[in-house]
């Protein structure tokens, strides 16, 4: 079972039907949907495997309970503290499918304690670099992995966000992920450059280096240098990207876990995180 540490937050998802008028009003779809990163990863591999496991915090409010239900009633093993108030990300998705985020983490940032027993049936732990760069969460998240390191279970980090990287301080992370030695880190082309990721220099201590190149070929490198390239299903009608990479997290970790096939793996995430690409916000359809 993949289990995650991180974000259950509020997606409030903007549809703008042309670039934003200023001081002014725009035309616009809006959709309210679960979101997080974290929570993201729980809810995809729970659709694909069967269950997962959350951990976090969201706020002691209706909110709060409303997002870890939802979870629940998608097959995920919700471990959530409740202090604080919810967060909620206002997404804005423009015409081409791209997004920009205005973030809110509100109580998810705030976890200072792991739940007991929160490793038990665990095969997998993934955590979004989120988690990674905020505390207490990052001091909670460290102690999760060195419990996780313990016990023999893989360990997968995502890079998740440039700005993210570049506010914690980049040679930091650099440092932050040779220390936790992940057994992948995930990383998409943009934050691949900003870390100095390549097909030939993967990331310090990640024993796979996984980079994604939009529609280009993913490619996956290994700490000794061998590269794997993997193609890309085209995709029509992108409609928001946003939740594509969670997708990709939960399908790549299930099936590499399971198969130790890499390519296989790879081709396994893409295919799940196509679909999220048509749909609103993190999700797979009305009910995810």
């Amino acid at each position: 079972m993949l289990c995650t540490i991180g974000d259950l937050l509020e997606d409030v998802v903007v549809w703008l039907a042309h670039e934003p008028h200023y001081a002014s009003d725009t035309p616009a779809k809006i959709v309210r949907t679960r979101g997080g990163s974290a929570a993201n990863v729980a809810m995809f591999a729970a659709l694909q495997s069967g269950s997962s496991r959350f951990i976090g915090q969201v706020g002691d409010d209706r909110l709060g309970t409303q997002l870890c239900d939802l979870l629940s009633a998608n097959n995920v093993d919700v471990l959530a503290a409740r202090a604080g108030r919810t967060g909620s990300i206002v997404i804005l998705v423009y015409p081409n499918g791209e997004r920009t985020m205005l973030s809110d983490r509100g109580a998810a940032a705030q976890l200072a304690e792991l739940p007991k027993d929160f490793l038990a049936g665990v095969t997998a732990l993934h955590v979004p670099a989120y988690s990674l760069t905020s505390e207490p969460l990052a001091s909670t998240t460290i102690a999760a992995i060195s419990a996780a390191r313990s016990r023999g279970l893989f360990v997968s980090i995502d890079a998740s966000s440039t700005s993210v990287l570049s506010d914690f301080g980049v040679q930091k992370f650099v440092e932050l992920i040779a220390q936790l030695a992940p057994d992948v880190l995930l990383c998409n082309q943009d934050e691949a450059k900003l870390l100095g990721l390549s097909a030939t220099k993967p990331a310090v201590g990640a024993a796979l280096t996984v980079i994604k190149h939009g529609a280009m070929p993913t490619i996956a490198i290994t700490s000794s240098g061998h590269v794997t390239n993997v193609d890309v299903p085209t995709v029509a009608d992108i409609a928001d990207t946003t939740g594509a990479g969670d997708a990709f997290a939960a399908g790549f970790v299930n099936e590499f876990v399971a198969t130790r096939d890499v390519t296989h793996a790879i081709s396994t995430a893409h295919a799940l995180a196509s679909h999220v690409l048509a749909s609103p916000g993190a999700t797979l359809g009305a009910n995810s």
